[in-house]
């Protein structure tokens, strides 16, 4: 009788550690998703900062500063957001930067 309360309990025990590791893997794996996702977005839309920086400049300086700073800014942008979004792809099975938190802020172009 004692033996089979040993092995049910011993049972018991393995049965919870897996499954608590289950779902810690759970939870990485759907962070290694959102961040392949997001790194796949950022490479596909990096070049809208373009036209976005033309357009936040224009409407918080003038249209002149706007065409040409906005223009400058934008693509520099355009480079880190793809940059930042290939990174995150390379990336996405490793922890990296921190628990699979964004590098770029925001974490795509349209965010506020």
């Amino acid at each position: 009788m004692a033996k089979r309360i040993m092995v049910v309990t011993l049972a018991l025990i393995v049965i919870l550690n897996i499954a608590g590791v289950c779902y810690a893997q759970g939870d990485v794996i759907e962070k290694m998703g959102k961040k392949l996702g997001r790194g796949i977005v950022n490479v596909a839309t990096g070049w809208i900062e373009i036209p976005r920086n033309i357009y936040d400049t224009s409407t918080e300086s003038n249209p002149f500063l706007g065409i040409t700073f906005g223009t400058l800014k934008g693509a520099g942008m355009a480079v880190v957001r793809t940059g930042a979004g290939a990174y995150d792809v390379a990336t996405f099975l490793f922890p990296i930067p921190t628990d699979y938190e964004p590098i770029l802020e925001p974490e795509f172009v349209f965010s506020e």
